[in-house]
C-alpha cells in the first residue's frame, strides 16, 4: 500500500469522524437562520481580583429603579462586587471576605456568590468551605450566617457549600458537599432567617440549584438540584418540599442547571447540553454544544434565549421554543463569541430578554460585556 493511499484513507477517516460529530450536534437541534441578530463587544468592567475557576462564577442583579446593575465574581476567599450605572459612567467596588466564627480574617475558600430574588426581598448569598453568609443585595450588611458541620479530624471528603437559588415566595436553597440541600425560610425583612428543612436525596456534592424562572404558575416543578455525578432531583417547594422526579446522571458531572417552562436545561462536563421534561424525565434534546467542560448556563426567561459557556473559550447563544402540539422543546443555535485563550467560568444575561450578557474567565480581572447589535 503506497504512502499516498494511506494518507488519503486517513484523511477520509478524519472527514467521516468530523461529519459524524456534526450530525450528532444537529440530530436533536433545530438549526434556523436568525438573520443578523448578533452581539457586539462593549467596554469591559474592571474588577479588583481575577476570577477563580469555579462553576457559575458570575452573578448579576439588575436594579431598574436606580438604573444600576450589580455584578459579583469570586476570587479565592473574596467576593468582588461591582455596581455599574447603565450609562457606563459610574462604577463602585466592594469586596466581601469569607467569614467564620471567632476568626478575624478567614482563609476559607468561597465556592459561589449569587443574588437571590424573592418577591419582597433581594439578598446576596455567599457559600464557602466554612458556611453560608447572607447579605443585603448591595453587600453592605450581613444579615445571616450558617456554619457547616465540619469533622474534628481531617477527612478525604472536602466540606463546602455550593449551589444557590431562591424558590417560591420565601425560600433560599443552598447545596452542600455531602449532597444535602439546606432550605432556609427568609422573612420579608430582618435577620430572623431559619433553617426549615434539609433535603437528602443526593449522595454526591451538589454542583448547582435552579428554580423555575419563567414565572409560570402552571409548572408543577419549581426547583431542580444537580450533583457531581450528574444526577438531578426535581422538586415542588412548600412547607415540606416534595420530590417529583430523579433524573440519573451516568457519572458525568452536571456543572450548571436551569429550569424554564417545566424543562430542565443541564450542562455537563462532556460539553453537552441536555433538555429534559422536569416531571417525567423525558429527554427532549441533546446537543454537543462545546468541545470542553461547560461551566455556566443561563436563561433569559422572557425571550427563551439560552447562554452556555465553557472551558473551550466559547460562549454560545441558543433559542428555546415550546411546540404546543407535542409539548416538547426545540433548541436552535444563534450566535458564538470566542474569548481567546480564556477558560470561561461564568456567563450571565444582564436582563430578562437577553439583550446583553456578561462573561468572566479564569485569571481575568475584568467582566466582558456583549450587547445585541
Amino acid at each position: 500500500m503506497s504512502s499516498a493511499f494511506r494518507l488519503n484513507v486517513r484523511f477520509l477517516a478524519f472527514i467521516g469522524i468530523f461529519l459524524a460529530i456534526v450530525a450528532n450536534i444537529t440530530v436533536n437541534c433545530v438549526i434556523k437562520d436568525w438573520g443578523n441578530t448578533m452581539y457586539h463587544k462593549e467596554k469591559s468592567i474592571q474588577i479588583k481580583n481575577s476570577a477563580s475557576a469555579l462553576y457559575n462564577n458570575l452573578s448579576v442583579l439588575r436594579i431598574a429603579p436606580r438604573r444600576l446593575t450589580y455584578f459579583t465574581v469570586v476570587h479565592a476567599n473574596v467576593v468582588n462586587m461591582v455596581s455599574a450605572s447603565w450609562d457606563g459612567l459610574n462604577y463602585s467596588h466592594r469586596q466581601l471576605q469569607s467569614k467564620e466564627p471567632n476568626v478575624a480574617t478567614s482563609t476559607s475558600l468561597i465556592m459561589q456568590a449569587a443574588f437571590c430574588v424573592l418577591p419582597f426581598r433581594e439578598l446576596l448569598v455567599v457559600s464557602s468551605q466554612k458556611g453560608i453568609q447572607m447579605y443585603e443585595s448591595d453587600g453592605s450588611i450581613m444579615v445571616y450566617w450558617h456554619a457547616l458541620d465540619t469533622p474534628e479530624t481531617p477527612t478525604e471528603q472536602a466540606v463546602f457549600a455550593r449551589g444557590i437559588s431562591a424558590v417560591s415566595d420565601n425560600y433560599i436553597c443552598v447545596g452542600v458537599s455531602s449532597g444535602a440541600v439546606l432550605v432556609f425560610d427568609v422573612p420579608s425583612k430582618g435577620s430572623n432567617i431559619t433553617l426549615s428543612e434539609v433535603l437528602e436525596e443526593h449522595k454526591e456534592a451538589i454542583t448547582d440549584i435552579a428554580s423555575e424562572c419563567s414565572g409560570s404558575q402552571e409548572c408543577l416543578a419549581n426547583l431542580v438540584t444537580a450533583d457531581d455525578g450528574g444526577n438531578m432531583c426535581v422538586w415542588k417547594s412548600g412547607e415540606e418540599f416534595q420530590l417529583l422526579n430523579k433524573i440519573p446522571g451516568l457519572d458525568i458531572t452536571c456543572s450548571s442547571v436551569k429550569l424554564w417552562k417545566g424543562t430542565v436545561l443541564a450542562g455537563y462536563g462532556t460539553g453537552q447540553i441536555r433538555l429534559y421534561e422536569a416531571v417525567t424525565g423525558i429527554l427532549h434534546a441533546e446537543v454537543n454544544a462545546h468541545a470542553r467542560w461547560i461551566y455556566s448556563l443561563d436563561i433569559a426567561p422572557f425571550s427563551g434565549l439560552l447562554l452556555s459557556a465553557a472551558e473551550d473559550s466559547f460562549v454560545r447563544v441558543w433559542h428555546l421554543a415550546v411546540t404546543t402540539d407535542t409539548n416538547s422543546v426545540e433548541i436552535a443555535h444563534l450566535h458564538n463569541e470566542c474569548v481567546t485563550d480564556t477558560q470561561i467560568c461564568g456567563a450571565k444575561f444582564c436582563d430578562g430578554d437577553g439583550y446583553a450578557f456578561a462573561v468572566t474567565g479564569y485569571d481575568l480581572s475584568e467582566i466582558i460585556r456583549y450587547v445585541q447589535s
